[in-house]
């Protein structure tokens, strides 16, 4: 099993998370490699939790099949449970917010290409269209009448 794990400085923000639901799906961008041949595809890949597909040989299904252009050898992952939200705590923890178990493959590198979510601590403010593939982010909370901010993001994949 493989984790995404986060850690990031929330301001005024928490519950950072991915919009990842079945009308509006997140998908998940990553650099992949095989664990066979220790290929690396050249280009990032992306894949969804709510679409999945057959995985050759067997009866299974997988959110993400990928073959080796290398070795030829045919790998999946599937995303194990829905993405985590990260709170907002002091100083910043290193938390899971994805994991997935990958069968002949490993993810790299993980790219924040995609809509996030969080919710203004003192105002309950929803903040929605939050861009994290910069590396940070910045806005204002009319309800708290103050700034609100992500930054110093980190992303991490590790064993979980």
């Amino acid at each position: 099993m493989l984790a995404l794990a986060l850690t990031a400085e929330l301001n005024g923000v928490t519950d950072l998370r991915p919009n990842d639901t079945a009308e509006s799906p997140f998908f998940y961008t990553f650099k992949v490699q095989c664990t066979s041949c220790r290929e690396t595809h050249p280009n990032f890949v992306t894949m969804s939790r709510f679409e999945t597909h057959e995985v050759s040989g067997s009866r299974g299904e997988a959110n993400f099949v990928w073959r080796c252009k290398n070795c030829k050898r045919e790998h999946s992952a599937i995303i194990k449970a829905g993405p985590a939200a990260y709170p907002q705590t002091e100083p910043a923890k290193t938390q899971s917010i994805l994991e997935f178990d990958c069968r002949g493959l490993e993810f790299t590198e993980f790219s924040a290409e995609g809509e996030w979510l969080a919710t203004g601590v003192a105002s309950g403010t929803k903040f929605s269209n939050i861009e994290l593939a910069e590396g940070e982010w910045f806005d204002y909370d009319e309800k708290a009448s103050d700034e609100v901010s992500i930054t110093n993001v980190k992303w991490e994949i590790r064993r979980a």
